[in-house]
């Protein structure tokens, strides 16, 4: 994943915050990652009635995502790490990824269905090929070009420059041939199909070699 090299400069921030967040039990803020998540896709889902919604949108993506790193965090630091929390975490995260991008999927910015399922496809072959190297026996993988971290990343950026450039009055798509016109919202989810799916097969060829 591209953004892991970056791990340690989040956790110098992340942190300082889960320490002071210890009396919270961290199924909590789980569930209240899905909430946002929830929020975002209708957010997204929504934006027909103004392109502000995006923002919003991309707002709970964030705090999604914070709070998804805080949940296991807090988990570790107060000692109630379990196996039960590590499967509700990511039986969550596959929620929230269905709402976060099946509402940008029912969006106006996003204009070709097959697009977004190919997306929602990789996004979730890249989780599964992932926890279920682990449960073959093989060490649980979260390598490739497209992790969890760098969606989130690309969910908050794309539809916040894609609102910068309607309300600037600036072209917000790239000057192809109709019907192959795409906006940054299109491209983000093409982006999701392919390296989704790469980052799958990667993650199975990895495990399919560990096996005997």
């Amino acid at each position: 994943m591209v953004l892991d090299e970056y791990r340690e400069d989040a956790d110098a921030v992340l942190d300082p915050v889960a320490k002071q967040m210890l009396d919270t039990h961290p199924d909590t803020l789980t569930w209240t990652s899905l909430f946002c998540a929830i929020l975002a896709g209708a957010f997204f889902a929504l934006s027909m009635y103004g392109e502000w919604l995006l923002g919003l949108g991309a707002i709970f993506v964030f705090l999604n995502g914070v709070l998804d790193a805080l949940d296991g965090k807090i988990a570790k630091m107060s000692g109630r790490a379990s196996k039960r929390g590590d499967m509700l975490d990511h039986v969550v995260d596959r929620y929230a990824d269905f709402f976060m991008i099946g509402g940008i999927m029912l969006s106006p910015y996003s204009r070709h269905m097959i697009i977004g399922l190919a997306a929602l496809l990789g996004v979730f072959m890249t989780s599964y090929m992932g926890t279920q190297a682990q449960a073959v026996g093989a060490k649980r993988d979260y390598s490739g070009v497209l992790g969890r971290a760098d969606r989130l990343a690309l969910l908050i950026a794309m539809p916040l420059i894609q609102l910068m450039l309607i309300t600037l009055l600036l072209p917000s798509e790239i000057p192809l041939p109709a019907p192959f016109q795409l906006n940054l919202i299109e491209i983000m989810l093409i982006w999701f199909a392919i390296a989704g799916n790469l980052t799958a097969v990667q993650r199975g060829l990895r495990a399919w070699r560990s096996l005997k």
